[in-house]
């Protein structure tokens, strides 16, 4: 892990190169961009371990940069920001960020959390698949499907919703608190109830829109279980 490369994309000088100091010092290697269209180049041509990555970035920002990087794939992100509202936080969560820190911060704090996410996405064995009813999720592929009578539906997930997912279908008819959830599947640091909520309506509008309606329930003052559907 700690050979991985990290991206920083920020246009901040002096934050980049605090940043880019205390990821080297713990043996990461770094590379830096001052702006958004330069820091999707660098992702496009280095496919880094993980990005720091900066909203309000000039021309191209954060969440546009975000979403592209979504688009190519499941690159570990983490959003540092001023902004430290909680809207623009489950903004950078709904788009797919895996944690958000807001300025000022402590560099360690940020060389920490990106030790946790990338312990999630690069620390896994060999998984197997889960299936329950008519979800098939496979954690190696990161890839969810729902089977329908006209063939496998594959869901479009987050990083965090696809966390969420995988994590239930370990123990498909538990009924999970939304403190499992945070602890599990979400960002160390100010993680939010409706936060949880948030991913959780993302993922029962695309469980019912592959045909797996109802699947997703919540358990009235406790938090949520997968329940089960007769496949098609």
């Amino acid at each position: 892990m700690t050979n991985a490369l990290i991206l920083i994309v920020e246009d901040e000088p002096e934050i980049a190169e605090i940043l880019e100091t205390y990821f080297a010092r713990e043996g990461f290697r770094v590379i830096c961009a001052g702006d958004g269209p330069t820091g999707l180049a660098h992702h496009q041509r280095l496919r880094p371990d993980l990005v720091v990555l900066d909203i309000k970035l000039p021309g191209q920002d954060g969440y546009e940069v975000l979403a592209a990087i979504r688009r190519r794939g499941e690159t570990p992100v983490i959003m540092v920001t001023a902004l430290a509202e909680d809207l623009d936080k489950l903004q950078a969560l709904r788009i797919g960020a895996d944690d958000y820190v807001v300025k000022p911060f402590n560099p360690l704090e940020v060389v920490a959390r990106a030790r946790a996410v990338l312990r999630r996405t690069l620390g896994r064995g060999p998984e197997t698949l889960l299936r329950f009813g008519p979800l098939t999720v496979d954690p190696q592929a990161h890839r969810a499907t729902v089977e329908t009578g006209r063939g496998p539906v594959p869901l479009d997930l987050t990083p965090t919703e696809f966390r969420i997912l995988s994590h239930m279908a370990g123990a498909p008819g538990r009924a999970f608190a939304r403190a499992d959830l945070v602890d599990a599947c979400l960002p160390e640091g100010e993680a939010l109830d409706r936060t949880v909520d948030s991913h959780v309506s993302n993922l029962r509008r695309k469980l019912a829109a592959a045909g797996a309606d109802g699947m997703l329930t919540g358990v009235r003052g406790v938090g949520y279980r997968l329940e089960t559907l007769d496949a098609p």
